[in-house]
């Protein structure tokens, strides 16, 4: 995590800034940070990242377009060094992926101290915000980025209706309204893009999480209604998930939506279902397929293994990685894949 003297230091760089813009991840770990953030500053811009996690110089005419004083960016695996060299302001990135090697930047990985910490940016984004009252935000973060926060106890005595106890990872987010929240979160990043900034805009408003559950506010029942039409479809797609389950030790499911990406979201869900086996979620867009590879045991070596000669790339977590294929070498990354889980 950040040290006090750190999260102080970015919260006053925050609180100071005349206009700051935020570049942040399409998830639900990136979009909480942001609104965490956003908190602390109202005058602050964001500008989600949808597509690969990688700030190069096509952003510099989002910077340019937006005449910020200072950039934030959060959870975002990759910031090349020619974008930073051109930018010209000061630049604060908060990121939990391998860690970069980057100059002028101030830059905070908890992986640069321990190589294998696992701290969502949420939970630091978390620490700069500093409000009581924004700790449901900073749990569907943390939940949404499958990591248990260290101030769940807390948040237990502040929110029961949301959590009543803490019996671990699965039972809060599959099992419990705090995990409705996350799936919330996470369904409204689908869509258009004006959907999806329509929607971050209503969140950033939302003061406490009862606007949303139970839909007390115009706020919350807009963005209730969002979540219910792209939940229908995700049920029946989880349902034809699990009706691909063998004896295999791999679970494989294709699914053809072009609407919405639901690649992450079933992924998660089959690895608790199904904790021995490795989970590969799949779909075809533009000749490639895009997929998410889960276990509750590290998989990243396997995926990392089979992409040798492969046209294709990916990476990402010990246990959550993404990986994109060509379609015409699918079938051979597929047989690599089978080949790697079975050593």
């Amino acid at each position: 995590m950040l040290t006090e003297k750190e999260a102080t230091f970015l919260r006053k760089e925050l609180t100071e800034s005349k206009n700051p813009l935020f570049f942040y991840d399409d998830d639900p770990d990136g979009v909480c940070s942001y609104i965490l953030m956003y908190r602390v500053n109202t005058e602050s811009r964001g500008y989600i990242v949808k597509t690969a996690p990688n700030i190069d110089m096509k952003f510099i005419r989002r910077v340019t377009e937006n005449s910020p004083d200072k950039l934030f960016i959060l959870d975002i695996a990759n910031v090349e060094q020619e974008f930073v060299d051109n930018v010209k302001l000061p630049i604060f990135c908060i990121d939990h992926h391998q860690p970069l090697e980057l100059t002028k930047v101030h830059y905070y990985n908890p992986r640069i101290k321990n190589p294998d910490a696992y701290i969502p940016t949420t939970r630091m984004a978390y620490q700069v915000n500093n409000d009581p009252n924004d700790m449901w935000l900073a749990v569907v973060g943390c939940f949404g980025d499958w990591y248990m926060p260290d101030f769940i106890e807390e948040f237990i005595e502040k929110y029961p209706q949301l959590l009543p106890k803490n019996e671990g990872l699965f039972d809060a987010v599959y099992k419990q309204p705090i995990g409705k929240l996350v799936r919330i979160v996470s369904f409204l990043l689908k869509g258009s893009t004006s959907d999806v900034n329509q929607s971050i805009k209503v969140l950033s408003r939302i003061k406490g999480p009862e606007e949303i559950l139970d839909q007390t506010t115009s706020q919350g029942k807009y963005l209730y209604k969002r979540f219910e039409s792209i939940n229908n479809y995700y049920l029946e797609l989880i349902k034809e998930a699990r009706s691909k389950a063998t004896r295999s030790k791999l679970l494989l499911f294709n699914y053809n939506e072009n609407r919405w990406s639901f690649t992450s979201d079933l992924a998660n869900e089959l690895t608790n279902l199904y904790p021995d086996k490795v989970i590969l979620i799949s779909r075809n867009k533009g000749g490639e397929m895009k997929c998410s590879l889960r276990s509750q045991k590290p998989v990243s070596h396997h995926l990392k293994n089979a992409l040798q000669g492969i046209d294709g790339r990916g990476g990402g977590h010990p246990n959550a990685c993404g990986t994109v294929v060509k379609e015409y070498d699918w079938e051979r990354f597929l047989k690599n894949l089978k080949r790697e889980i079975k050593k």
